[in-house]
């Protein structure tokens, strides 16, 4: 077996995000480039210049654990049809940590595993994070947030998701505090408008930038009206897909007013 499928399938068998680039028409037809999660890339394709705009484009694609078609001019110009190169993403499924083993958070991890996410849901309280009450998650883990994130922190990624739902400050303080030092590409929290300023203040108390403000979703969910715990976990999924993608919609925490409907 070429060396460049046995270090795929390696990458597959570890769950590590990896991307297989093969040049499908064109002159060069059957060159190939692998990329592997913090691996440096393998093969060549022949042309140096569009070897250099393909391993460009493959690294965001691996970012994004998107498989799509491209074409390039033979040296890489945009815009050009002479080189046809298929990005093809083997990504394990994004994940979704849910903190806080609250009434809302069993819709979310019903709605989330539709999704295709790996559901972890993390509570310090024992009697709260158990299988008996999540069942459909594929972890129920018993720590406090912050501790959870400093063991698994460094392998949350863009495609991953970070929900905080304890409304309790001695879980949500440290557990924001705690994803905004990873990648994460979602970090939403629950609360109402006053909480969610509340929280804020705590945050930069505790050394949080405004820039990193930023970072988090809170009010949690898109502004659907959602009133229901299935609701408000449609609302939730709607925002990591939206932030995930890229695209506009009506964020709770871009709006003002009262979060529930009258």
């Amino acid at each position: 077996m070429d060396v460049t499928f046995d270090a795929l399938r390696d990458a597959v068998v570890a769950h590590r995000p990896a991307l297989l680039v093969t040049l499908i028409d064109g002159p060069g037809t059957g060159d190939k480039l692998l990329l592997v999660e913090a691996e440096p890339p393998a093969g060549q394709l022949a042309d140096p210049g569009l070897h250099r705009v393909v391993l460009r484009d493959a690294e965001a694609s691996l970012a994004a654990g998107a498989t799509s078609v491209r074409r390039y001019g033979e040296q890489g110009q945009a815009n050009e049809d002479t080189v046809t190169v298929f990005f093809e993403a083997y990504a394990p499924p994004p994940r979704l940590v849910i903190f806080g083993a609250v009434d809302f958070t069993a819709a979310l991890v019903r709605v989330a595993k539709v999704l295709g996410y790996r559901v972890t849901v993390c509570d310090a309280r024992e009697v709260f994070a158990t299988r008996a009450r999540f069942p459909l998650a594929d972890e129920v883990v018993v720590s406090w947030p912050h501790r959870y994130l400093a063991e698994v922190g460094s392998s949350l990624g863009p495609r991953d998701a970070v929900c905080v739902l304890t409304h309790d400050v001695k879980f949500d303080v440290p557990a924001i505090q705690a994803a905004l030092a990873t990648e994460v590409g979602y970090l939403g929290a629950m609360g109402s408008r006053r909480t969610t300023e509340q929280r804020a203040a705590r945050l930069r108390a505790e050394g949080v930038s405004d820039e990193q403000l930023k970072r988090i979703m809170a009010p949690i969910g898109l502004d659907l009206g959602a009133r229901t715990p299935e609701e408000t976990a449609v609302a939730i999924c709607a925002e990591i897909i939206a932030r995930r993608t890229g695209r506009t919609a009506p964020s709770l925490r871009d709006r003002a007013g009262p979060i529930h409907p009258g």
